[in-house]
């Protein structure tokens, strides 16, 4: 039975210590767990405590020999698991390339325990904190690029700098989960022979995202293929137009189908060379023609159009996206309306920021939680920023690239699917509080 004695003996005494993990009471047991200076015996002794909160603590102490962790890794209570994942997140970024071979030695099979987790929460945070680093182990790098959860290979997808062309292909043929190849595609340098496999699956999300890309290597004939499909993807029309170094042939067959917002950013591109701006000229006089006879337009109305009018002042197009929305919200014109108009013009940069100034979460982790590519973390993005669960839903398919089979609903019609607290719990994990 606890005493008031346990409750005041001192955790960084041995002797207190080893009276204290005796003692009936969890909270006192917990003390020794979670203290620093806990020799590694009892740190051992405590991982198969009867109390989950005790077992917690063990997880999360940095002195915990790696023999508990390991049990720990397999313990029958989620958040236990969950603990053990956050402290090797934690420590993995910080290690030297000699220090993580050592590690590794040591921790190898409680990562790959992990990695197996039926929790998909628990197998996140590993590939979160895996995604990034040169050393990590191949064969766990690969075991979850392969996993069936999109937040879990999505990032280890879209930045491990581990997996190899020969990795990336075999993914991609053996047809990978869905929203998984726009990770792929959303990789820094992607090769050309893995462009050319994203451009040939036909996944509207993926191609979007390639496309997008600009330091994905796509060829001319892979750029042809994705033209000949283009008309039908209207997804595809805006990373169309300001791809980098667009061949004149490329330029003409998107002045035949593309919008005239978009219309208006290929005329004003001034990377063309001469060739390409003739061919667009000359598809630019073709539409006039053509928009003439159909609504009467003359063709100075026309062109006054496309190039945005008189209304598109030098002041509007040079401020800032983040000033921009600063500057609505300030003014009480930051509305849904806008965000969403920003969005159906492809226009990626305003409708961070938008989302950046409503939600109170700055842009680059705004930003990171788009490139996840999770239905859920996206969905809490835009709750946070009081938008609609339909706009949640828009942006989940447009800015995210989340193929429609897993993006998510609305419940009854309007409501977001998850509860506050979920959605809080899917901000935290990007380091995100409650407002101040």
């Amino acid at each position: 039975m606890s005493t008031r004695t346990d409750q005041q003996l001192d955790p960084a005494d041995y002797e207190s210590a080893k009276r204290m993990v005796q003692s009936d009471d969890p909270a006192v047991r917990r003390k020794v767990a979670e203290h620093p200076k806990t020799r590694p015996e009892l740190l051992y002794f405590l991982a198969a405590d009867a109390a989950a909160e005790v077992r917690r603590a063990i997880a999360t102490n940095a002195g915990t020999p790696r023999q508990a962790d390991l049990m720990l890794a397999k313990d029958r209570e989620v958040m236990v698991r969950r603990a053990v994942a956050k402290k090797i997140a934690r420590l993995l970024p910080e290690l030297t390339a000699n220090q993580a071979a050592q590690i590794e030695k040591l921790t190898v099979e409680c990562l790959e325990t992990l990695a197996r987790d039926q929790a998909s929460e628990v197998r996140g945070i590993l590939a979160e904190a895996l995604k990034d680093l040169p050393n990590a182990p191949q064969g766990l790098i690969n075991t979850l690029a392969r996993d069936v959860e999109l937040s879990v290979c999505a990032p280890i997808l879209q930045h491990s700098p581990i997996l190899t062309d020969e990795d990336l292909a075999d993914l991609i043929l053996k047809g990978p989960v869905s929203g998984a190849m726009t990770a792929i595609a959303s990789r820094r340098n992607v090769s050309a022979p893995v462009a050319d496999a994203i451009a040939r699956s036909n996944d509207e999300a993926a191609v979007t995202a390639l496309l997008g890309n600009p330091s994905a290597q796509v060829r001319e004939d892979t750029l042809d293929r994705i033209l000949d499909q283009a008309p039908q993807h209207e997804p595809w029309h805006a990373p169309l137009v300001r791809r980098p170094r667009l061949p004149a042939r490329a330029v003409a067959r998107l002045a035949s189908f593309v919008a005239d917002n978009l219309l208006k950013v290929l005329q004003s591109r001034d990377d063309l060379d001469p060739a390409a701006a003739r061919d667009l000229a000359e598809a630019v006089r073709q539409r006039v023609g053509k928009a003439a006879a159909g609504n009467g337009l003359g063709r100075n109305d026309f062109a006054a159009d496309t190039h945005g009018g008189a209304s598109a002042g030098p002041e509007k197009t040079a401020e800032k996206p983040e000033d921009r929305a600063k500057r609505l919200n300030k003014e009480g014109k930051l509305t849904e309306k806008v965000v969403e108009g920003a969005l159906l013009e492809g226009d990626r940069a305003f409708v961070l920021a938008g989302l950046a100034e409503l939600s109170q979460i700055p842009v680059p982790i705004v930003d990171r939680i788009v490139g996840t590519h999770a239905a859920r973390a996206v969905t809490a993005l835009v709750w946070r920023a009081g938008l609609t669960m339909r706009f949640a839903r828009q942006v989940q398919l447009r800015l995210a690239q989340i193929p429609p089979k897993t993006a998510l609903n609305a419940r009854d019609g309007t409501q977001y699917p998850m509860t506050d607290d979920e959605m809080r719990w899917q901000l935290e994990f990007f380091g995100v509080t409650e407002k101040a």
